[in-house]
């Protein structure tokens, strides 16, 4: 869909990429169109293709226009949450007795997705470090039909080189799924680095607010796009009319929040570092990190969050996150609040005792856009 638009600049695209006046006020935002049916001009005469908004609704067309030119694909679906289109995606491109590789450190929600639900329907499974081409490679088989990826992984922040498992991807005929979700299209493009479908929680850097939730797929190849929505005109987790237009508003602002997100966790991933109540700091910033090159090379900067481990142990980490006062105890990350939390009693409770379980003493930090100094401060009172 990016070829409709004479400028390519995301910081542009952002602003103007769906979100076209409306022909009939001159309106520069387009309007929640709150409306579940549509008046037909005779039986099959549909106005601009609109019948139904589950199939279609003008608020969301503009939403998943502005996704699809934003990471450079040929068509963007919007969906009522990030795990109603990972749903989508692996119904609409899986069949009992297909297998997927997926990463040794994911999203919990995800990992239930796979190892409860998507399972049951016959679908099987198995686990490899991403960071590590000739591991995925290792762990393809003759049923396999997607490579799925975390980049930077949530919650342990490890760094995928996405041109890489795409080439291994394109030599065993499968395709490659990257979730998108910490990063953001702005600081990092995996459909020009060579994936096949990108994945994003709306919820998170999207939107930006906290305020909204929401989920996105975009597909390279235009063919795929259609099957995704035809399933997801069949299954019916789409994104609201209001839900879309809440994201619209986000991505508008979309580079400045992440250009300040990642000024503020870069300061803080450092100060952690020099804290001695902190044994490990998991920053991709960081020129220690493991995925440092890499993250560089394809992303425009390290983005908004920040793990780490407490020197002492589970308590110690959950001490931590129960004396924060800026940082709020919370899920979900991305908003312009900062949030903390405990990934293995919240977020990543469901792969306890899995390929997948995350240490106990580990922090998540999901560092917002308030002043530096107040940041520092309050993670300095709650180390102690």
């Amino acid at each position: 869909m990016t070829d409709q638009h004479s400028f390519h600049n995301l910081e542009t695209l952002a602003i103007h990429a769906g979100n076209t006046a409306d022909p009939l006020t001159g309106a520069v935002v387009p309007p929640i169109y709150q409306v579940s049916t549509y008046k037909q001009d005779g039986v099959g005469g549909l106005r601009g293709g609109y019948e139904y908004s589950r199939s279609a609704n003008p608020t969301r067309t503009a939403l998943e226009e502005n996704l699809a030119a934003l990471e450079g694909g040929r068509r963007g679906l919007a969906f009522a949450s990030g795990l109603a289109a990972e749903d989508c995606l692996l119904r609409a491109l899986l069949s009992p007795g297909d297998h997927v590789v997926i990463p040794n450190d994911a999203y919990g929600g995800t990992f239930r997705l796979f190892a409860k639900v998507v399972a049951r329907w016959g679908v099987d499974w198995s686990v490899a470090d991403t960071s590590d081409p000739a591991a995925v490679r290792a762990a393809i088989t003759p049923s396999t039909k997607l490579i799925w990826v975390e980049t930077p992984s949530n919650p342990l922040l490890n760094i995928t080189d996405i041109t890489a498992l795409a080439e291994v991807a394109r030599s065993a005929g499968i395709r490659l799924v990257v979730d998108n979700t910490f990063a953001s299209p702005y600081l990092q493009q995996p459909i020009a680095l060579g994936a096949d479908i990108v994945v994003h929680s709306l919820t998170k850097y999207m939107g930006g607010h906290s305020d909204v939730v929401g989920g996105a797929l975009i597909a390279a190849d235009a063919s795929v796009g259609e099957e995704l929505a035809y399933h997801q005109n069949a299954m019916g987790a789409v994104a609201g009319p209001f839900d879309s237009w809440l994201v619209l508003r986000g991505i508008k602002t979309l580079p400045v929040r992440m250009d300040r997100h990642s000024v503020n966790a870069g300061r803080v991933a450092e100060m952690l570092s020099r804290h001695p109540r902190v044994s490990q700091v998991l920053y991709p910033g960081l020129p220690d990190h493991p995925g440092h090159e890499i993250a560089a090379k394809q992303m425009k900067s390290f983005g908004g969050m920040v793990s780490f481990r407490v020197a002492g142990g589970e308590e110690a980490a959950v001490e931590v996150c129960n004396r924060s006062e800026l940082f709020t105890l919370g899920e979900s990350l991305g908003g312009v609040e900062s949030l903390i939390e405990h990934p293995g009693r919240m977020t990543h409770a469901s792969v306890a005792g899995s390929a997948l379980e995350v240490p106990a003493d580990l922090v998540r930090l999901s560092v917002g856009i308030e002043a530096i100094d107040d940041l520092l401060a309050d993670l300095q009172q709650a180390l102690g």
